[in-house]
């Protein structure tokens, strides 16, 4: 698992650990009951405190993103399909709500940005 901490951005190193665990996880790079590294493994791999990685482990446990035993380590969870849409829908809002405010200051109606949503969707995989 390559986790890659960028010292040019404003979120902390424990959100960047925490979104790149759940982007492996919603491509499937990581599937359910996939061990993930132990919180010392990871944390000596990328070069930060344990504490940051066990907080963004926290954050995906929370989440329900991977499970912890103690003894046995970390798993990916069986996510459930309502659960990975869930996730899925409020990535689609955060871009439509980004395209709409585009659309809205540069005056393009909302007939036009429906019929580019309906286009790029058809033609999508």
């Amino acid at each position: 698992m390559e986790i890659i901490i960028s010292s040019n951005t404003n979120q902390p190193i424990y959100e960047q650990i925490t979104s790149q665990i759940k982007a492996m996880v919603m491509r499937g790079d990581l599937k359910a009951g996939d061990p993930i590294p132990s919180m010392r493994a990871l944390a000596r791999s990328i070069h930060v405190s344990v504490i940051t990685v066990q907080k963004a482990y926290e954050n995906l446990q929370r989440d329900g993103f991977i499970e912890t035993t103690v003894g046995r380590g970390s798993f990916v969870s069986a996510l459930n399909k309502e659960f990975y849409q869930e996730e899925q829908q409020k990535r689609v809002e955060a871009h439509l709500q980004q395209a709409a405010d585009i659309g809205h200051k540069n005056g393009i109606p909302l007939e036009k940005l429906i019929e580019l949503l309906t286009l790029f969707y058809q033609g999508g995989d």
